[in-house]
């Protein structure tokens, strides 16, 4: 039935007062309707106009909604400018964290290819990289001997200018006969060959490790060392031909959590970093020396400089798990030092020793 004439200003006012109820319901929800409130606002305030002089019940109510909504609405505004114009936490942090690459996705191996020594590429022998609970794992249920089969986990592309983080700890024994060296002891391979071009029974990719131990619970053990499987590195203007050196960092025992960052800056710098400082730093890697076998005498040319490379994680018979593998990369920079040192600023990380 249609509405007779004594109907419809009742009907008009209280929709307007349930659009400008639903109005302010909706600022709070969305940006850019303040155009809208603003009509509505008008229609409200023509509607009160045309009231008669003595008003009814329903119009008083009307009258009192409105004049609680448009006394606020100045307040309502301004708290809605702040909300949208000023960035949230949540927004800042999400720009801090946009240029990291999740290498690891805490899911399965996607992206990621083994190669075990004495079997071809991309077999997992004895599943010795898997993933458990969110969780990059090594472990070696499927050898009755380790036999020297040490193992490399090669991230799909390589990268020359980049900050990278792990997050590791040793839980379990070690796989029966590994080498005494191993126990406790994993690492980060940077500036590695390409997996393609390593031999079937090759032991170390060419490359630089950043060793990862763990302590034996009693005797000083430093992590984030460095050793040079068919490498060399200078340190101080000085060629540096020893294996392994160790780095200033804090012995780090039993199952606990243990960080490290590692900058690379192509040829020219590589710093490996704990809680914000500097315990080694080395220029110029190149490769060159031996503790490497069974290698493509092809791949390897003694004096060529490594500017990028394939990144790896090790299982060396210590079962050790990865919670953490992430990557900033800084190659847009490389040409631009000071552009570069704002950056590195901008994550907090030292940029000498």
């Amino acid at each position: 039935m249609n509405a007779g004439p004594e109907e419809k200003p009742w009907k008009n006012k209280y929709k307007t007062t349930v659009s400008l109820c639903l109005g302010v319901r909706v600022l709070f929800a969305h940006k850019g309707t303040k155009a809208r409130f603003g009509t509505l606002l008008k229609k409200a305030s023509a509607v009160s106009h045309s009231l008669p002089r003595s008003p009814t019940l329903p119009d008083k109510i009307f009258l009192l909604v409105l004049k609680l909504i448009t006394h606020h609405m100045r307040i309502i505004v301004a708290l809605l400018c702040l909300t949208f114009c000023l960035p949230s936490p949540t927004t800042a942090q999400n720009k801090k964290n946009s240029g990291w690459i999740q290498l690891f996705n805490g899911k399965d191996l996607k992206d990621w290819t083994p190669k075990i020594t004495g079997y071809p590429l991309n077999e997992n022998f004895g599943n010795t990289f898997y993933v458990e609970d969110g969780l990059l794992k090594t472990k070696y249920d499927a050898y009755d001997s380790f036999n020297e089969r040490f193992g490399h986990l090669f991230y799909k592309n390589k990268f020359s200018y980049y900050l990278m983080e792990v997050e590791y700890r040793f839980t379990g024994e070690q796989a029966k006969n590994g080498p005494g060296w191993a126990t406790r002891n994993s690492g980060v391979m940077i500036h590695c060959q390409d997996p393609k071009t390593m031999g079937k029974d090759q032991d170390f990719p060419i490359s630089i490790e950043v060793q990862l131990l763990g302590g034996n619970g009693k005797d000083p053990r430093s992590t984030a060392n460095l050793c040079t499987p068919g490498t060399n590195v200078e340190m101080d203007g000085k060629l540096l031909t020893n294996h392994c050196v160790n780095s200033s960092s804090a012995t780090y025992h039993g199952d606990q959590w243990v960080r490290v960052s590692i900058l690379v800056l192509g040829d020219s710098l590589v710093q490996h970093i704990i809680d914000n400082k500097v315990v080694l730093q080395y220029e110029k890697p190149q490769i060159g020396n031996g503790n490497v076998i069974h290698y493509d005498p092809a791949v390897k040319i003694d004096g060529t400089l490594l500017k990028e490379g394939y990144i790896s994680l090790q299982s060396e018979s210590h079962p050790v798990a990865f919670r953490k593998v992430a990557l900033f990369d800084l190659s847009a920079y490389a040409k631009n030092p000071q552009k570069l040192s704002s950056v590195l600023q901008e994550l907090k990380l030292p940029v000498t020793r």
